[in-house]
């Protein structure tokens, strides 16, 4: 191995002792090999290039930031817009909204004055049925979006309603005879009269639909209170047979009884106990109907609100297609979600009245009210109507 000093020349390479200029000589421990020189030289003009192209991204850091905001945004808008169509395809914004409306029960969402919500519910015969348009059952209920409370008050269909001549129970089919959709119109602005209170909204539900409310959720249990029988309860589709020229058209006519005590009752049955109104004594009057259509309200509320109800998808899907194919209303799904959440935190608050009768007179049958049985204010005026109306919407003691 020679001793003296090894000389190699560089063009400007760099080592770890700093840069080494043309023409300085290593000594044999500092020297590199020409391939690791080339290495090297390789490597910094990498990184110089490199350090050029940061140099020039950085100086448009602003741009690169707001370009990635808006790459983001317009992902995300398109994300919205792909989920919103699923959920209208398969129909599931439908239940989303419902559901959101129930649980939270929006104010802005559902009418109601000094936070109170007034309804009309109206009952009639439908298809089929003699007077298929005269409402057999009137009842006014009075929500409170405060206290929780619900107040039912049911109404006399033979009420003389002067300005029409004729009952209460026929002003929904002269409301539709003045225009689609007045029978509602009409027969709430007509309630609004006796009661003195606004109403907001109405539903009507034929007895077709309300037959198939009962047996979808598996029939109710209703007290009855009193036995009677009826011997001229109408045959469904019979009621312009002439029953081979008998007079008394008896072919038209069924003879239906029920005994006191609690019975579980279906669809039909439960039907034929609250339309009854041909028995002997007491039972046979609006006032014993009004009474026994009461019990029934009762008795599908406690129902629908069951456990085995409330849980169970596929009854609740039932219920919610048999109304929509029987009924007629002005609530949209949003008041009908709201007020369902009402009914359900007031299953223990939910007040029944039959409109007292002292109230009213029945005048001697005359052409005064068209030879017509019918019911008018004893004094003339609804004022201790209203009063009374008022008192037990408060619920105050002492309602007379």
């Amino acid at each position: 191995m020679k001793s003296e000093t090894q000389k190699v020349n560089t063009n400007n390479f760099i080592t770890e002792r700093g840069t080494i200029t043309d023409g300085e000589n290593l000594t044999e421990s500092e020297s590199l090999t020409e391939e690791n020189l080339r290495f090297t030289f390789k490597r910094t003009r990498f990184q110089i290039a490199a350090s050029r192209i940061k140099r020039r991204i950085f100086k448009h850091v602003k741009i690169m930031r707001l370009l990635s905001v808006f790459t983001f945004a317009a992902l995300f808008l398109l994300f919205i817009v792909i989920f919103r169509s699923l959920l209208t395809t398969i129909g599931l914004g439908y239940y989303l909204g419902l559901f959101s409306d129930f649980v939270f029960t929006p104010e802005a969402k559902i009418e109601s004055i000094n936070g109170v919500t007034n309804i009309l519910i109206l009952g009639k015969g439908g298809d089929g049925h003699e007077a298929p348009d005269l409402t057999d059952t009137i009842i006014f209920a009075s929500i409170s979006h405060k206290t929780g409370r619900i107040v039912l008050i049911s109404l006399p269909r033979d009420i003389w309603i002067p300005a029409l001549r004729a009952k209460l129970n026929s002003t929904y089919y002269w409301g539709n005879q003045k225009k689609t959709g007045g029978g509602l119109i009409l027969a709430k602005s007509q309630v609004e009269e006796i009661l003195g209170k606004p109403i907001q909204y109405a539903a009507i539900l034929d007895f077709s639909g309300f037959k198939q409310i009962i047996d979808i959720i598996g029939g109710i249990d209703v007290n009855v209170e009193n036995s009677f029988t009826d011997n001229k309860y109408p045959i469904t589709g019979r009621e312009n047979d002439t029953c081979d020229g008998d007079r008394e058209f008896k072919c038209r006519y069924e003879t239906i009884s029920f005994e006191k005590g609690t019975q579980h009752m279906d669809g039909e049955l439960t039907l034929k106990f609250v339309r009854s109104r041909n028995s002997e004594g007491d039972e046979g009057t609006d006032l014993a109907r009004e009474k026994r259509q009461q019990k029934v309200i009762d008795a599908i509320k406690d129902r629908v609100l069951d456990r085995e109800i409330l849980l169970s998808p596929k009854t609740l899907l039932a219920l919610k297609n048999t109304l929509a194919a029987s009924t007629e209303t002005d609530l949209n799904v949003s008041n009908t979600a709201i007020l369902a959440r009402r009914l359900f935190d007031s299953r223990d608050e939910v007040y029944s009245y039959v409109l007292p009768q002292n109230f009213l007179v029945n005048p001697p049958i005359s052409p005064t009210h068209d030879n017509l049985y019918v019911f008018i204010p004893k004094d003339k005026k609804w004022d201790k109507v209203q009063e009374w109306v008022e008192c037990v919407i408060d619920q105050r003691d002492g309602c007379q």
